[in-house]
């Protein structure tokens, strides 16, 4: 790159992986999340077992957060450790920022996925992460996402931008 690298260039420059923690799946709305290890994807359904009954076009089929991010909210409701089913997201990953996904395509496992938005948190934080569970989430809540071509994803998996 030249020393004058646009930020367009540098927008469309994501070259890292990154790598598929954890998979969640709301069997019903208000219960508990079910972690699994394997996860069937596909347009218009999100991930197989979700609660998800949205349409084809939803812009909220899967959700995702970063890994990074959880001891950062665990420290803002002063928690050593937070398990990934409180924070109600289907996949968690680690080693990319989900926010350069913005206006791209990716691949979690051998599903595509398209960036829809970020996954504000919900009321619903305050009471299980506790008092102030919800301000401690925002700006650290992840994205939302479409399915584009079905497939598979595992824990270990790559996850990476097209």
């Amino acid at each position: 790159m030249s020393e004058k690298t646009s930020l367009q260039t540098l927008l469309d420059t994501l070259p890292q992986a990154g790598e598929l923690q954890w998979i969640g799946i709301r069997p019903a709305r208000g219960e508990p999340v079910e972690a699994i290890e394997r996860a069937s994807i596909a347009p218009g359904a999100g991930i197989e077992g979700d609660r998800f009954k949205g349409k084809a076009q939803s812009k909220r089929q899967v959700t995702l957060i970063q890994q990074e991010h959880l001891p950062v909210i665990a420290s803002c409701v002063h928690r050593e450790f937070l398990d990934p089913a409180l924070v109600r997201r289907n996949l968690v990953v680690s080693g990319i920022n989900l926010l350069a996904l913005k206006g791209k395509q990716f691949r979690v496992g051998s599903a595509l996925l398209e960036y829809t938005g970020l996954c504000h948190p919900c009321s619903k934080m305050e009471t299980v992460l506790g008092p102030g569970g919800y301000n401690a989430m925002r700006g650290h809540g992840g994205i939302t996402a479409r399915v584009l071509e079905a497939g598979e994803a595992s824990v270990g998996d790559t996850v990476r931008a097209v």
